[in-house]
């Protein structure tokens, strides 16, 4: 279970990610003067626009539209195969993690993607912290909700009898993957600094995990009798072809004009 969960964590990350840049060159692409290109772990673009600065929220935007589909997915997942269950659930906290962390940081920090399009919309710094606020106790709500989630579609009744039981479940099936989904990350993302290498997959698993860890107390034990093992071969055989598309295609450049 638990190196599953890992894989699909990390095919889960590249898979938000990419559409996060991928809507981040569209809008672009089809705005008069600006010429993007798609990495696999950026997007730039030359020429000008006054529009640029706006568009560089629509990423964000995209995180939230997908962890809210697969939000809607995973709720009614109970009837879906383990692996399938597993898969929604990292695309939904994906989603939503690597989103509401940007609206947050983009608060404080102008030259963060989210943090260009506030500048552009000229908000005041009550209404960007106020937003960093409201984004913040999204991910408070979200991460027990997908705790309370993750109890009920991936354990049995055994592994979350108790409030300790299903604390080491989701340690084990959920936290510890997601850690080290972190260093599963790094062939995905190279080359590019440190900082968007390791920090900001790092940022994104522990902003979740925060929440989700604490709420398995909380959660209603499954009353699933038994889990079938979820799959090793299919998220691996997925990343290795994301892997390879993000390494032979992406990696060079994509150009939309």
């Amino acid at each position: 279970m638990s190196a599953s969960s890992a894989l699909f964590c990390t095919l889960a990350f590249n898979l938000v990610f990419f559409v996060q840049e991928l809507l981040l060159v569209i809008p672009k692409a089809l705005t008069p003067g600006l010429h993007p290109t798609l990495f696999h772990n950026n997007h730039s673009w030359t020429g000008t626009n006054p529009l640029a600065d706006l568009l560089q929220g629509t990423g964000a935007l995209a995180d939230l539209a997908c962890g809210l589909l697969f939000a809607l997915l995973l709720a009614k997942a109970v009837n879906r195969s383990t692996s399938s269950r597993l898969f929604l659930f990292w695309m939904t906290y994906q989603g939503f993690y690597l989103a509401l962390p940007q609206f947050v940081i983009g608060a404080f920090v102008p030259a963060n993607d989210v943090g260009m399009a506030m500048h552009y919309l000229d908000l005041s710094a009550v209404a960007k912290q106020t937003l960093a606020l409201f984004a913040f106790l999204l991910m408070i709500a979200i991460g027990l909700w997908l705790s309370r989630q993750f109890v009920r579609l991936m354990g049995s009744d055994v592994e979350t009898a108790s409030g300790p039981a299903r604390m080491g479940f989701v340690f084990r099936s959920a936290t510890l993957p997601a850690l080290v989904a972190v260093a599963l990350l790094v062939p995905f993302r190279e080359p590019r600094d440190l900082i968007e290498v390791v920090l900001l997959p790092l940022i994104v698993m522990i902003c979740g995990m925060l929440w989700v860890q604490p709420g398995a107390w909380f959660a209603n034990p499954s009353n699933r009798v038994e889990r079938a093992k979820p799959s090793l071969a299919v998220p691996f055989i997925c990343l290795v072809m994301v892997l390879a598309l993000f390494q032979l295609v992406l990696r060079p450049g994509i150009r939309f004009y």
